[in-house]
């Protein structure tokens, strides 16, 4: 932006950041030479091993998309599934969202997966497909009572004019999953990131870090190769 001056030296915050240092910690090796051919598998593996050691909310992603203007919007929400041999990444959200309707106009996203403990990074990129409406009732209905009382309010992004309206609102959505069980709220929507692009980053101490990328080939299959750090 201009008329907007740059900080004049490293400030609190930066003095605060400069005093603590990344990778500082024991990390696990990665022999990108052993990875299997696909993206996908290698996915699960790093996931299984976030979730055994103990990462906080392993399924965790940063999804990036695109607005009208072309501007990024990026915001953190939940893996549903991996589809390992297609390579395809699950989630689900309202189609009235911002999210959803970046997504109806632009179908494409990234993805950012990072699990602190193990020094870990995934990246995506590719196109989005949108789940018939059965797959997404069935999404729905396997999550947790809080999780569908929360859908049911809709309402994603909107202006809340206080915190009692969010309350309200809950108890009223809970009242009606006890009265309507089978209740599905009409925008969720599952989709699904079909990845043309994968990358799998491993931090090291040193900085003496990995990067393996996976790229998808016209006939589906996929290239693999390494990226200086």
């Amino acid at each position: 932006m201009t008329g907007m001056a740059w900080p004049a030296g490293p400030g609190e915050v930066g003095r605060l950041l400069a005093g603590t240092p990344l990778m500082a910690r024991e990390l696990p090796a990665f022999d990108a030479g052993a990875a299997p051919g696909a993206p996908g598998e290698l996915f699960a593996r790093w996931l299984a091993e976030a979730v055994a050691a103990g990462v906080p909310d392993p399924h965790a992603v940063t999804l990036a998309t695109v607005d009208a203007d072309g501007a990024p919007d990026a915001r953190v929400l939940a893996l549903r599934n991996v589809d390992v041999d297609g390579g395809g990444w699950v989630f689900a959200t309202d189609a009235t969202s911002p999210k959803g309707a970046q997504l109806a106009a632009r179908p494409v996203a990234a993805m950012t997966y990072y699990w602190p403990a193990r020094g870990r990074q995934v990246r995506l990129r590719g196109r989005v497909a949108t789940a018939p409406p059965d797959v997404s009732a069935a999404e729905f209905h396997a999550r947790s009572p809080r999780s569908r009382v929360a859908g049911l309010v809709a309402r994603q992004s909107e202006p809340l004019g206080s915190l009692g309206e969010w309350t309200d609102a809950a108890d009223a959505a809970e009242r009606r999953l006890a009265a309507e069980p089978d209740a599905v709220p009409p925008g969720h929507t599952v989709y699904v990131l079909w990845a043309d692009e994968a990358e799998f980053w491993q931090g090291d101490a040193g900085r003496r870090h990995v990067r393996l990328r996976y790229r998808r080939d016209a006939d589906g299959g996929w290239r693999r190769g390494l990226l200086w750090p």
